[in-house]
């Protein structure tokens, strides 16, 4: 009785596994993508960001599908710019730091907020395109230097955008 079961548990998977792709991608057709450099048109510019955040989104998609790079006739373009970069003072913490006259002081703490406008265009299934801005931030200490803001901060608040740029063109629930 029990070799039943597990042929007919084989069966309902086979026909399970033929309906719905395990994946999760909704790429079927795509076999080529080109990805074009983001530049940095915000009015604050990181120097190092348009290369980095082009090159971690080329990344992405190249090694999470199956999609080739490609510069001729792609069945899909991404493309897009950077629209702002700006670090602003966002809140005082309840941390207090002594200070060397006796007295103490309150930490404050900045937010690095990057937006990216996307071009998204599906040659093959034109009806998913689209022309979205992803926006994301990180809040962080305010006694950071600049290199330590661009090194950690940039990456935390870049990935999240790529993974939503990733998500709504692979994913696409």
């Amino acid at each position: 009785m029990s070799k039943i079961k597990i042929v007919f548990g084989f069966i309902i998977l086979s026909l399970f596994h033929q309906c719905y792709s395990f994946t999760g991608s909704s790429l079927t057709d795509e076999k080529t993508v080109q990805i074009n450099e983001f530049p940095n048109n915000a009015a604050l510019v990181n120097p190092t960001l348009s290369q980095q955040f082009s090159t971690d989104i080329q990344n992405r998609f190249l090694q999470r599908t199956t999609l080739k790079g490609t510069k001729e006739n792609p069945d899909i373009l991404i493309e897009g710019e950077i629209t702002d970069y700006s670090i602003t003072p966002t809140t005082i913490s309840s941390n207090t730091v002594p200070t060397n006259s006796g007295g103490t002081i309150q930490e404050s703490q900045n937010k690095l907020t990057i937006t990216v406008k996307v071009h998204y265009e599906n040659k093959l299934h034109p009806d998913v395109s689209f022309d979205r801005t992803y926006s994301d931030e990180a809040v962080f200490n305010s006694n950071l230097s600049q290199s330590e803001i661009e090194s950690s901060q940039v990456k935390i608040a870049t990935d999240r955008i790529i993974n939503k740029i990733f998500n709504d063109i692979v994913a696409n629930w």
